[in-house]
């Protein structure tokens, strides 16, 4: 098990690149099955979760090849459904939940999937039942065998039909989108995800021949094609690092540039930043954050405190909840921080009260966090992360912290974020890693 050593208290200053956007790189990969043509994407980060999906697939028969630092290409061209069945395969897919999204595409081309209980953050409930009802919807049928925990999936045809989804889900909408694309007469999803990642997602089974109307809206209307061809692609900047790195230069009081971030893709994350008071500069299609020794939350027009709390989109993101709680430790005034998707997420402010934090965690969804306004500065701690993003919120309150702090299962961060250590080592952080 590896651990980062961090020296905290240091200013940073430099210009940082987002990587390619982890949610939407789980998902397109997927896509790739939809065809037994060459698929070419771009901007793949180099990330566990990534690469593990990635090794996934050419297990499976796809013929991968990397061709550029981050970009490679995928022929379907021959799958080994023999492998569904392995010890390996349930071991690689149940590590991993975005291996949850294979099943769209192999019901779509060939009527057939099998899908284990997928794995990943532990951060409460995580169902599949908006999957499972969609796909029932286009005429899937499955079973369960307890004694392997995996469900095994047959559609000898998939037809068009209209569904409301009962919860905006992105993977599920993924799922059902991919299944649809190449169902029998006309698909409509309503209440669909329309985060960034499925619009990319759309955009790229249209370059593969797909009928999709209302792209980036929650009303979905697909027609079926018979097969889809091959395509090239590229994925969007990150939006989770842009907000991390937002808010590590507000923690370190740092003067930092993030470079092309894609910014009509950010929805509110500038501004729920901005109403932590923390200045942002749009230059271009980077965002230039200056030093800042102190910055205060905004109320409400009423005198009220501020809330933050999560939505699905255009709401803000659920994935930048941790990292808005952490800013708002050192902030001048209080904040409720309400995480309402997911019930164990904020369950790493032990450390942070361990650290010096003041936040009253009122019950599993919801936090009041009193600013210290620098008075007093976090102070260097052992911890160890969750789940990536609770990492990452830890990774910054330990830059920020006086002393030297230690984080343990680096693994979690590392499903998340390419060399996060290498990218702040160039801004001038002083972090190592260690193998225990």
């Amino acid at each position: 098990m590896s651990s980062f050593e961090i020296i905290g208290g240091k200013k940073l200053t430099g210009e940082i690149t987002p990587q390619g956007a982890k949610n939407e790189a789980l998902q397109v990969i997927c896509a790739c099955l939809l065809t037994s043509e060459k698929v070419t994407i771009h901007n793949i980060p180099n990330i566990r979760d990534v690469m593990k999906l990635i090794e996934l697939l050419a297990a499976l028969g796809v013929k991968v090849k990397k061709t550029a630092k981050a970009s490679y290409t995928f022929e379907a061209s021959e799958i080994n459904f023999e492998y569904l069945r392995t010890i390996d395969f349930h071991e690689k897919a149940g590590s991993l939940r975005g291996s949850i999204m294979i099943l769209g595409p192999m019901l779509a081309r060939f009527g057939k999937g099998f899908v284990y209980i997928p794995g990943g953050d532990k951060i409460g409930r995580r169902r599949l039942d908006t999957h499972f009802i969609g796909l029932q919807k286009l005429g899937a049928s499955f079973k369960y065998h307890p004694q392997e925990q995996v469900f095994s999936f047959t559609a000898p045809e998939l037809k068009g039909s209209y569904m409301l989804l009962d919860e905006a889900s992105v993977t599920g909408t993924a799922n059902i989108l991919m299944a649809a694309v190449m169902a029998r007469g006309t698909t409509t999803i309503f209440n669909a995800a329309c985060e960034p990642y499925i619009s990319q997602l759309c955009f790229m089974l249209v370059s593969m021949g797909a009928k999709i109307l209302g792209i980036g809206s929650n009303l979905l209307t697909i027609t079926g094609v018979e097969a889809l061809h091959g395509c090239d692609h590229t994925l969007l900047s990150d939006m989770i690092e842009v907000g991390s790195f937002i808010g590590l230069a507000a923690m370190t009081a740092s003067e930092i540039t993030i470079k092309n971030v894609n910014y009509q893709q950010l929805g509110l994350i500038p501004d729920v930043f901005k109403r932590m008071g923390i200045r942002i500069e749009k230059r271009n299609d980077d965002l230039y954050i200056p030093a800042q020794k102190h910055y205060e939350v905004e109320t409400f027009m009423d005198g009220s405190i501020m809330t933050i709390s999560d939505a699905p989109w255009p709401g803000f993101t659920p994935d930048l909840i941790s990292i808005v709680l952490v800013i708002a430790t050192q902030a001048k005034g209080s904040v409720l921080i309400h995480q309402k998707m997911f019930e164990s997420r904020l369950f790493f402010v032990d450390k942070l009260i361990d650290m010096g934090a003041k936040i009253i965690l009122c019950d599993p969804h919801r936090a009041t966090v009193i600013g210290l306004n620098r008075q007093y500065q976090l102070r260097g701690i052992r911890m160890s992360s969750p789940d990536i993003r609770a990492g990452v919120a830890l990774l910054i309150a330990a830059l920020s912290a006086e002393g030297k702090s230690i984080i343990d299962n680096i693994e979690q961060i590392d499903r998340g974020y390419e060399e996060i250590d290498i990218r702040l080592q160039k801004l001038g952080a002083e972090i190592h890693r260690t193998d225990g």
